[in-house]
């Protein structure tokens, strides 16, 4: 391999690992954008009403719950058929959206099990 041609190597790698880093760490804009169907049972108040609220929740609590609704790992018929309509990358967005407010006092933390 050249030396460009292994620079080019490195770059190709770079760009990948900064996507999967945004991935990750997830778009808080379009988590707001997306939030409106969430908001409507889950308050953003931090108010807990029998549903719990998702305000504060960490980003990676929040995407293993959201991805076992999807994949049917978790019980709860209304939550897997939201669950399903979102991407690997729109739950990663909702995740650094509600993940990005300060809890309430009186909301309840994620139950990861």
């Amino acid at each position: 391999m050249t030396r460009s041609g292994g620079i080019a190597v490195l770059a190709v790698l770079a760009a990948q690992v900064a996507a999967a880093d945004a991935l990750r760490i997830g778009d808080r804009e379009l988590g707001e954008y997306l939030s409106s169907e969430c908001v409507t049972c889950h308050q953003l108040s931090g108010r807990y009403d029998g549903i719990p609220s998702i305000v504060g929740w960490p980003p990676d609590s929040f995407i293993a719950i959201l991805t076992d609704y999807r994949e049917k790992r978790r019980e709860n018929p209304v939550m897997r058929s939201i669950a399903v309509k979102f991407t690997d990358e729109e739950i990663a967005a909702l995740a650094a959206y509600f993940g990005s407010m300060a809890p309430t006092t009186g909301s309840l933390a994620p139950k990861t099990d």
